[in-house]
């Protein structure tokens, strides 16, 4: 696929320590092949965000170097336009799980290669209150999990910080009280964790979600009663052949086009590793709503 002009953001601060490295790599693999290629480093939150509001109606495709959460704060700025232009990801976080469900490849220079074979598709993206989400809405154990990683290890470590902070947190969670309305269909109880996914990674981890997952005008909702390793590895080791169905009577497991989600208390939500919503929250799924570029595993 040709392209006449292209934005290409990094994030300063996002990600990996080489990153002047891997913005030379992607850019000499994507300017010989785009005629104008403009390259920006932002700086400060909210700048991707702005910086794709105001501008992206001017280029064919937005290239994203940087992690999920970069990915969360730009498709921020794009969602919202009347003409978005196609989005290419290339990975340069720690665990770039949306990245993952588009079957783009974890190697930046790769992944810029496979943006430039053209596979386009159209992606559903998640709302939450007056935000969008391309990977997930949680809360409770996966939020508290994200407000615990130590940066030094996630720095140094990478992927396995996430992991050690979900088992450190695992052992303080505490069950909070819920009432869900999802499509038209009321339900409370306890849970420690509310997880409602448009994606199907979750640290670097494939889950037991449909391969169309992304396309189906769906949320997957998992609600978790209660804590445990075990209940982890049932989500995190299934490989579905068809609609999963938990095993543990600890997991609930529906798909919902619609949610609102309340809780005793406000608390905080996680939406694609970012801490910044809290509860109420009215989710809902935006059908189709943006084109991204694929990887050869999509």
């Amino acid at each position: 696929m040709e392209f006449n002009k292209a934005l290409l953001i990094h994030h300063h601060h996002s990600g990996k320590a080489n990153r002047e490295n891997t913005v030379g790599l992607v850019a000499g693999v994507l300017a010989p092949a785009v005629p104008e290629l403009v390259i920006v480093r932002t700086d400060e939150p909210g700048e991707g965000e702005k910086l794709c509001r105001e501008r992206g109606e001017q280029f064919d495709v937005v290239f994203i170097l940087g992690g999920d959460g970069t990915v969360h704060e730009c498709v921020n700025g794009l969602a919202d336009l009347q003409h978005p232009p196609l989005i290419g990801i290339l990975p340069g976080g720690t665990c770039n799980d949306f990245a993952r469900s588009l079957g783009i490849s974890p190697d930046a220079e790769i992944a810029a290669q496979e943006m430039l074979a053209g596979r386009v598709v159209s992606i559903d993206v998640g709302r939450a209150n007056d935000r969008v989400f391309t990977n997930f809405f949680g809360i409770g154990l996966i939020s508290d999990a994200s407000q615990n990683i130590n940066e030094n290890l996630k720095g140094a470590l990478g992927k396995l910080s996430y992991f050690i902070s979900t088992l450190q947190t695992i052992s303080h969670t505490e069950p909070f009280r819920y009432q869900l309305e999802a499509d038209g269909k009321e339900m409370e109880g306890e849970a420690v964790m509310i997880y409602a996914a448009n994606g199907r990674f979750l640290g670097t981890n494939a889950l037991p979600f449909a391969p169309d997952a992304l396309q189906d005008g769906e949320l997957d909702v998992l609600i978790i009663h209660e804590t445990g390793i075990p209940l982890l590895r049932e989500i995190l080791s299934h490989k579905p052949e068809g609609e999963w169905q938990p095993q543990s009577e600890s997991i609930s497991y529906f798909k919902a086009s619609t949610l609102k989600v309340k809780t005793d208390a406000p608390m905080s939500a996680d939406t694609d590793g970012e801490l910044y919503m809290k509860t109420p929250a009215e989710l809902s799924v935006l059908t189709g709503h943006l084109k991204f570029l694929t990887g050869e595993g999509y």
